[in-house]
Order: structure tokens, then C-alpha cells, then sequence
């Protein structure tokens, strides 16, 4: 499988990340993976990002390929996951950073900017809501919270990872084969891939540590001071063709986003960089090169 760029060891925040890294420069684009992913999910973009003239580091964030791995539950808090994004900001030594963000790694984005940790030039999300519009959906949409079912089914103990383990992890597979809009874009060499990753020892607990860490306060905790307007220029791309988040919570985001554009994504699924990768790039370039706006549904 080829991916640009090589892998790297960076100690940051008390541990050692795996970082696929490319490029050279002061301006960084700083990449997290979502959940069951890995830096690989960002070989389409990196190539774009370089010639863009980003130097790129795509790191497994905590728990994810050959980063470090703490096996207690509250070491995947939501304030380690935000000081992670910092100390790898600080490691790379780089004057400008642009955070991009997919699923949990869009998450972390988002607490980062709303609690503006470090300067950032742009901000990049792809396929998951602001806090305040997903919180707000998770109260008025029956829909949305039949979708978000896998959230409350992580939250038991062993047996998530028992059943995400079997067979190879088959079920990871599943995941990314079974939603896509395009399955060829996920073939066998890929699938194997992840499932060989999420099949190492402890490391299905590290990604349900996540979710159960989050859910025991570590989110709320961290929107807990309110939620404060994010004035960095942001882009969110969203496949519309999700299943686990409709399109619906992104409504609303311009209320907390002063410098806000999105763009959604037809035909394309949650896994839209890895989907839709030439429309995603596409869009990418146009807002990392000041492109046109689009307008934003508020309700």
C-alpha cells in the first residue's frame, strides 16, 4: 500500500506518537484520525497538503498503531486527547498550524479551537458535529439517537471488544466495506490493514476507551465553562450519506463558528476523505487557498 510520507517518532505530552510525517516548512497540518482508523486514513490529502506547501504530520493518536498505549480508561480523557493535539503543536516547532480533523479526531478539533489551546491559522472537520448543534440533536432527533445507539453499546465492559475482535476484528472491516459509498475504495489490502491494527493486544480497549471516557464526564467536563465562539476560519466537509450522523446535526453551527463554510458531500459516506478522496482534495484546496463560500443552513 503506498502512502507518502514516513513514519516518525515523536515524544509529546508524557508519550511516544507513531506520526506519519511529510514535507517540510514552519506551516504545519496537524491531521487526526477518527475511530477504528489510522494515519493511513490521510494518504489521499498528504500528498495535496505537501504540495500546498504544509509540512504534514498524521500521528495515531493515543492508543492507535505503534503510539503509546495506557490501558486505563481515564488516561483517554478528553483533556489528555486536547493536551496531545498541544504537545505535538509544541514538538514540531511550527509557527503556523492547521487542524484537520476526522470522527473523534474532529471532536478533539473542535474542543481544541473552542478552547483555543494554541493559535491556529485554519480549521478543517470532516463528518462530525459542533458540540453545541450534536447536543442539540441528541435531545430533539429520536432519529439521531437511534443512530448514536453504538455510543451507549460501547460503554459495557469486554463485551464490545469481544465482539469487534472476533474473527480478526471482521467486524472493523465491516465498518469501513459495509457504509461506503464506493467499496472499491476500501479493497482487501486496506481492510486486512485495520483489522490487523485493532486485532493487537489491547488495542480494541484503547479505541472504546474513547467513548467511555467521554462518557463518564470527560466531554462535559470540557464544555463545561460554556462554549465559546470559534473565530478561526473553518471548513466542514460532510458525506451525506452517513450513518451514524445525519446531516441535520451540522444545522446551526454558524451560531458558533464567526468564519464558518460548508460544504457537503453527495454520494459520499462517513469515511468521506478515504470515499470521496478528489472531491474532498478538491475542497481542500479551495479553503487553503481563500476559495469561495457557500451558504450555510441555520435550521
Amino acid at each position: 500500500m503506498d502512502v507518502a510520507g514516513e513514519f516518525v517518532t515523536v515524544a509529546a505530552n508524557g508519550l511516544e506518537f507513531e506520526v506519519l510525517a511529510a514535507g517540510s516548512g514552519d506551516r504545519l497540518a496537524l491531521c487526526l484520525h477518527g475511530f477504528p482508523e489510522h494515519a493511513i486514513s490521510w494518504r489521499h490529502q498528504i500528498p495535496l497538503l505537501v504540495r500546498l506547501g504544509y509540512r504534514v504530520w498524521a500521528p495515531n493518536q493515543r492508543g492507535y498503531g505503534n503510539t503509546s498505549r495506557p490501558r486505563a480508561v481515564e488516561a483517554y480523557d478528553p483533556k489528555h486527547l486536547v493536551a496531545d493535539v498541544a504537545a505535538l503543536i509544541d514538538a514540531s516547532g511550527a509557527t503556523s498550524v492547521t487542524l484537520i480533523g476526522h470522527d473523534w479526531g474532529a471532536a478533539i478539533a473542535w474542543l481544541f479551537a473552542i478552547k483555543r489551546v494554541r493559535p491556529l491559522e485554519k480549521l478543517v472537520i470532516l463528518n462530525v458535529p459542533h458540540p453545541g448543534p450534536f447536543s442539540r440533536a441528541l435531545r430533539h432527533s429520536a432519529r439521531q439517537r437511534l443512530r448514536s445507539w453504538y455510543m451507549a453499546f460501547f460503554q459495557l465492559p469486554a463485551l464490545p471488544e469481544y465482539l469487534l475482535g472476533l474473527g480478526g476484528a471482521r467486524a472493523i472491516g465491516a465498518a469501513f466495506s459495509r457504509s461506503a459509498c464506493d467499496p472499491s475504495r476500501f479493497p482487501k489490502e486496506l481492510l486486512d490493514f485495520y483489522r490487523a491494527r485493532a486485532s493487537e493486544p489491547g488495542a480494541l480497549g484503547a479505541m472504546l476507551a474513547w467513548y467511555r471516557a467521554a462518557a463518564r464526564g470527560g466531554m462535559a467536563a470540557q464544555l463545561s465553562g460554556g462554549i465559546a465562539t470559534i473565530d478561526v476560519p473553518t471548513l466542514l466537509l460532510w458525506g451525506e450519506e452517513d450513518v451514524a450522523l445525519g446531516k441535520e446535526t451540522t444545522y446551526g453551527t454558524d451560531r458558533y463558528v464567526s468564519d464558518l463554510q460548508v460544504q457537503y458531500l453527495p454520494g459520499a459516506s462517513h469515511w468521506v476523505q478515504q470515499d470521496a478522496p478528489d472531491r474532498v482534495n478538491e475542497r481542500l484546496a479551495a479553503f487553503l487557498g481563500d476559495g469561495a463560500r457557500e451558504v450555510v443552513p441555520t435550521s
